[in-house]
């Protein structure tokens, strides 16, 4: 049996927390004989900050490339709100995504029958939702330069964020996404502002070159960023596959998140390109929630995107889609059965720690697999 490398970067607040259930997890997929995980554990965001005065290390980051993936909680709080803009916690995250070339954001929204009530919108706008956000990650205006804030006199300052993206890059997003398309419901929306940037121009026609060259069976149509936000709030189901630019990723894949209810119930996966020798690709996996300092060592947190999170890696990294579904399954059988974390609660539910959670989904995930 294969043994696949993982580092472990549970970082801020409560991601030690939700971490533990993974390695929970881990461990009884070992003890079981299922599959074989190695371990190493990193510090990143204000982990590494306090011990290094660094958002990752050099040595951390050196693990991170020599393993089959990456597994991460969640970084920041305001214990280094004043630490320098290169050293905020946030930027250990955009150093991994960087440096391992993970461009390609997967993150689904999906909504269990049995959370349908908790979203903001009416339970028939959401209940059976299940679509995918396909975020190009490593260009755009997050990483385009220049970047800079100039000092004018009197006063004055400009800021400057420049957003570029070339042909390749628009082209490889595209082809995840109409990939993925094609594993779902066969449909792409992909979403931009070419109506007032030359980025969304572009945009608009190297993903229409792609469709039509490569994969014209896969039903693609494009919309307005802006128009496709409110277009989530108002009928979400109509969309499967949505692909779009780090910017409107960032605030779309939110915005589709809290339809389920709660952002600590979504996970997400960020790839990077399929090694043609190997056919192995980097990956990390992470959580859509934050470090929620506010509740960190409290045992509130909601372990279900992280536990999530580890299935993804499982369905994208090594190829245990079957067992990724009896995780899934696991879950909704947990939610099913009434129990709920603070951020999930309503009347009528039973009150779980995190702990109680994750040790629930195990349970439920043992009797699937026996």
């Amino acid at each position: 049996m294969a043994t696949h490398k993982l580092l472990l970067l549970p970082g801020d607040g409560i991601g030690p927390e939700v971490m533990a259930e993974v390695k929970r997890l881990i461990g009884w997929l070992k003890a079981e004989g299922i599959a074989v995980f190695e371990t190493e554990e990193g510090l990143v965001g204000g982990a590494a900050y306090d011990a290094h005065k660094v958002s990752i290390s050099e040595a951390d980051m050196a693990k991170a490339k020599a393993a089959d993936a990456v597994i991460f909680g969640a970084v920041g709080g305001p214990k280094w709100d004043s630490v320098p803009y290169e050293a905020r916690p946030e930027a250990g995250l955009l150093r991994l995504r960087k440096d391992l070339a993970l461009f390609a954001n997967l993150r689904p929204a999906v909504c269990y029958p049995a959370l349908a009530d908790a979203s903001s919108l009416k339970r028939e706008a959401v209940e059976g939702l299940d679509i995918m956000i396909v975020r190009e990650l490593t260009g755009g205006v997050y990483f385009g330069e220049p970047k800079t804030i100039t000092d004018l006199g009197n006063g004055q300052k400009r800021a400057i964020d420049t957003q570029v993206y070339d042909t390749y890059e628009i082209e490889r997003i595209a082809r995840v996404a109409f990939d993925l398309a094609k594993k779902r419901r066969n449909k792409v929306t992909s979403m931009e502002k070419r109506n007032v940037m030359k980025s969304g121009v572009l945009w608009n026609e190297v993903v229409t070159q792609v469709h039509k060259r490569e994969y014209p069976d896969v039903t693609l149509e494009h919309q307005l960023a802006d128009s496709g936000g409110m277009m989530l709030v108002k009928w979400p189901k109509q969309f499967d596959v949505i692909v779009t630019d780090n910017l409107f990723g960032d605030m779309l894949s939110d915005i589709a998140a809290m339809l389920t209810g709660s952002l600590g119930m979504l996970p997400s996966a960020s790839l990077g390109e399929t090694d043609a020798k190997s056919g192995k690709r980097k990956a990390l996996y992470e959580p859509v929630h934050g470090s929620a300092p506010d509740i960190a060592g409290k045992g509130l947190a909601n372990p279900i995107a992280m536990i999530a999170s580890f299935g993804m890696a499982l369905r994208y990294s090594f190829d245990m889609g079957a067992l990724a579904d009896k995780l899934d399954a696991a879950i909704a059988a947990v939610l099913a059965s009434g129990l709920r974390t603070a951020d999930i609660k309503s009347e009528g539910t039973t009150s779980a720690s995190t702990t109680q959670m994750g040790e629930a989904i195990l349970k439920e995930l043992q009797k699937l697999h026996a």
